[in-house]
């Protein structure tokens, strides 16, 4: 074992799948630190279903305590604001820094809702999910819940909260209206799975606009459309980058994600590693998906190992060829989204709530 300091930056779901790699197998290092300021982690995919009220909030969440414990992490409870890549140290909002010879980050990526639409009091980003999942807990509990919501955004995310808040258990019914924007309805998408995700929203009663939005003088506009001004407006136009790893000198595209190669390793510095929505590979286009980030989490552990040893990582993550969606229609169906195929039945539901459940049990059994 070498006398070296491996640092997570943020217990997303590919550190999640680290920690769980740790747990089982440990690290040819002396020490493993963890930053992280919340207590528990919200599991992206069964938020929809939360919404609906198909879960208790507990059920779609990681207890961190349990896991650092078991495999031995020393755990920071704050957040990264900056790092020194040549003297290799993270800064913290607390002011201290914390020194490592390997570093990962995996801190999902920042809203951007504000940036892309313009600012409003009634605009709630998904991004990030727990500050989402606090506010909408708050609002769907408060004297007068809104009843007209608006969500802004055409894919999977989109899609899915457009679904889950016409779903939500509320003492009046919710009005859904879902502004896909100017590319339509889940354009990454083969057509067969778009007409069958628009026959749902019909079904469901919630409006679809496929014109893009932004905010001006009387509140938000819809080009050619007339829209009731609703109480809140949703926002899952997909993720941004933080500051902090463009201010600190690594190696960011245009849009200020973390460049990093196929073993997710940074571009610009070979001992600090990236992963999800912090990162953007530079040899192949992969969405920033929560999915991605499940799977990517033992390759980037075996690269981690290696890297500690020093030995170069080889491992790849390529993505799945056609990528697997389900998505939960709220009322006891799934749509499956593979390739060209398109299918909603009962039993994807099941499948989708045992993958999903299953996932959560890695962690918290």
């Amino acid at each position: 074992m070498s006398g070296k300091t491996l640092l997570l930056v943020g217990a997303g779901h590919a550190h999640l799948g680290v920690i769980d790699d740790i747990r089982k197998d440990g690290l040819p290092c002396e020490k493993v630190v963890i930053v992280e300021p919340r207590k528990a982690m919200h599991y992206s995919g069964m938020v929809p279903g939360w919404l609906a009220g198909e879960y208790r909030a507990s059920e779609a969440m990681i207890p961190l305590q349990p896991l650092v414990e078991e495999a031995g992490i020393e755990w920071v409870q704050a957040s990264a604001v900056g790092i020194d890549a040549s003297r290799k140290t993270v800064r913290l909002d607390t002011g201290d820094d914390i020194a490592f010879d390997i570093c990962s980050i995996a801190i999902g990526g920042a809203g951007r809702a504000r940036r892309v639409l313009g600012d409003d009091p009634r605009l709630l980003d998904i991004r990030p999910i727990d500050r989402f999942v606090d506010r909408w807990r708050d609002l769907r509990d408060g004297a007068a819940p809104p009843r007209r919501i608006a969500v802004v955004g055409g894919g999977a995310g989109g899609l899915e909260l457009a679904i889950g808040l016409a779903n939500a258990p509320m003492p009046k019914k919710t009005r859904v209206t879902l502004i896909a924007g100017e590319g339509g309805l889940l354009s990454d998408h083969a057509a067969s799975v778009q007409r069958k995700a628009r026959a749902e929203l019909a079904e469901q009663g919630i409006r679809l606009i496929e014109s893009d939005a932004s905010f001006g003088e009387e509140g938000l506009c819809v080009a050619g459309e007339e829209l009731k001004p609703p109480e809140l407006i949703v926002a899952a136009i997909g993720s941004g980058a933080p500051a902090w790893p463009r201010e600190s000198g690594l190696a960011v595209d245009g849009d200020g994600f973390i460049e990093v190669d196929r073993h997710q390793r940074s571009c610009s510095h070979a001992h600090i590693f990236a992963v999800g929505d912090v990162a953007r590979r530079t040899d192949r286009r992969l969405p920033h998906s929560g999915v991605h980030a499940v799977y990517a989490g033992p390759v980037l552990a075996d690269n981690l190992r290696r890297a500690l040893d020093g030995r170069t990582p080889t491992n790849t993550y390529r993505g799945r060829g056609m990528d697997f969606y389900l998505f939960n229609t709220g009322r006891g169906e799934a749509i499956l989204s593979y390739g060209p195929v398109a299918l909603k039945t009962r039993w994807l539901r099941k499948l989708k709530d045992w993958l999903d459940r299953r996932w959560i049990d890695r962690f918290t059994r």
